[in-house]
């Protein structure tokens, strides 16, 4: 049974988690409209692939910087700095895999039923900690090796 939440402006949808997987995996359907962004963050204990399915996504992890487009994906290994956004003018959807599942769990946990409802801070930081992500800035915020603007 898929689950929906809104967090940092995007829609996430939960299809599969810890109980469907075994905790091996998270899948995630994201919808995220233009001018959002995740906080600068690194996941100490999974990966993340990232598969576009719609629009455009870019990614700056480390010292680089992608854009990907429908059909297009890609892995971020565990300690890598980074930041997920939508800079077109369109919305951009997505599957996220994250290995093992831990990814859903902080989803499920934070998220809000109503895209006009901000997160719990607290709350996200306490759960965050618990999954092993470190919060390494606000939304606006890149890797500092990056350099590059928007």
């Amino acid at each position: 049974m898929t689950q929906s939440f809104w967090l940092f402006g995007s829609r996430l949808n939960i299809i599969a988690d810890h109980i469907t997987t075994g905790g091996q995996y998270d899948l995630i359907e994201g919808y995220s409209p233009p001018s959002t962004q995740t906080p600068l963050h690194r996941h100490t204990r999974y990966s993340e692939q990232l598969y576009v399915l719609e629009g455009e996504f870019t990614i700056w992890a480390g010292e680089n910087k992608f854009v990907l487009s429908a059909g297009e994906s890609f892995l971020i290994s565990p300690c890598t700095p980074h930041v997920i956004g939508v800079f077109s003018d369109q919305s951009a959807r997505g599957l996220v895999i994250a290995a093992p599942s831990s990814f859903a769990r902080l989803i499920a946990a934070v998220g809000t039923l109503d895209e006009t409802t901000a997160p719990d801070m607290a709350l996200f930081e306490r759960i965050s900690a618990e999954i092993g992500d470190e919060i390494l800035g606000l939304p606006g915020a890149f890797p500092a090796a990056q350099g590059v603007g928007i």
